[in-house]
């Protein structure tokens, strides 16, 4: 039997090739960006399997017109841009990619909690502008890290990892989380339990690991970000619309909390109007997972689950079961 696959970006070649052994027909998204949803809409009809990215909108309107589509292979580990439920009804299989990021993407959020409380990228403008003409006492003044709170809102893999770098700093840790205790931090590092309000009043750093959906959408908003003391860093590396993020330029604008640190965007990749213009937030192109290591592991991951998935097998990573 002759399959034929869709890849929706270019991806690491170890995957294209898992796809290219079994399918007879593997095309490539041709462009160096995503798909127009008109576009989009085309290149899927007639697909046995399409390996999607995060970017890319698979609603019921897309699934209902794939036309023989048994598998969309999400190229992340978050799906809130599948209908899951239209995929289901239509006995489509939907698998993501989870674990094999977790650490780089855990590795981001330190990356932009220092280069934010550290005003890395502050100081790099400056110098590169000729404006460093020596050291000074009071240049760009940051933060420190070592024995203050660090607040994990979603205690899942990559909040786990996020929480238990900080032992480097004897960090105290509390964490919210929607499912069971998390006994691996309670039992590590001592960290206590809380609800979301406490977490913001008490945290000095506040990263956010939780995933998109209707409870979580702005779940930090302008009541949140002003329970936040003036003095803490807010970082995401999760999906953009947990934060408010027209609320959030007006708290950085007022100076309601001391800074930013963002990989994604409520409505990426648009920023909302006076982000870029505001001194006290690094903005980072959606680069959580940006290593080769791992964007080569997620894209064997993905083929995988495709292959698996047209052999008749169950895939390891199925999100609709």
């Amino acid at each position: 039997m002759s399959f034929n696959a869709f890849i929706t970006r270019q991806i690491p070649e170890e995957g294209i090739n898992i796809l290219k052994k079994f399918c007879q027909t593997v095309e490539i998204n041709p462009y160096d960006r995503p798909l127009t949803y008109d576009e989009l809409l085309g290149k899927v009809k007639g697909r046995d399997a399409i390996l999607t990215m995060l970017s890319d909108r698979i609603d019921e309107r897309l699934i209902s017109e794939s036309n023989g589509l048994k598998v969309i292979a999400n190229y992340a580990v978050g799906y809130d841009n599948v209908d899951i439920k239209a995929a289901t009804a239509k006995g489509i299989v939907v698998t993501n990619t989870p674990g094999v990021l977790t650490d780089s993407t855990a590795d981001m959020a330190w990356a932009l909690l220092f280069a934010i409380t550290r005003r890395i990228v502050e100081g790099d403008r400056l110098t590169r502008a000729g404006k460093f003409v020596g050291w000074a006492p009071m240049l760009l003044l940051g933060g420190d890290l070592v024995g203050k709170t660090l607040g994990i809102v979603g205690a899942g893999r990559i909040g786990t990892v996020m929480a238990m770098r900080s032992r480097g700093w004897c960090m105290n840790v509390l964490y919210t989380t929607h499912t069971n205790r998390n006994a691996v931090l309670e039992e590590m590092l001592g960290a206590k339990r809380v609800g979301l309000e406490t977490l913001l009043r008490e945290s000095d750093f506040i990263s956010i690991h939780t995933p998109l959906t209707k409870k979580t959408r702005h779940l930090i908003g302008a009541k949140e970000l002003s329970v936040m003391k003036r003095t803490a860093y807010l970082i995401n590396t999760a999906r953009g619309a947990v934060i408010d993020e027209a609320a959030l330029v007006e708290a950085l604008r007022n100076k309601q909390i001391a800074g930013a640190g963002l990989d994604v965007y409520e409505e990426e990749p648009k920023l909302k109007p006076g982000l870029t213009e505001l001194d006290n937030v690094v903005l980072a192109p959606h680069l959580g997972s940006a290593t080769i290591e791992t964007r080569t592991k997620m894209a064997i991951m993905a083929s995988e689950n495709i292959v698996a998935v047209l052999n008749g097998q169950r895939p390891k990573n199925c999100v609709n079961p």
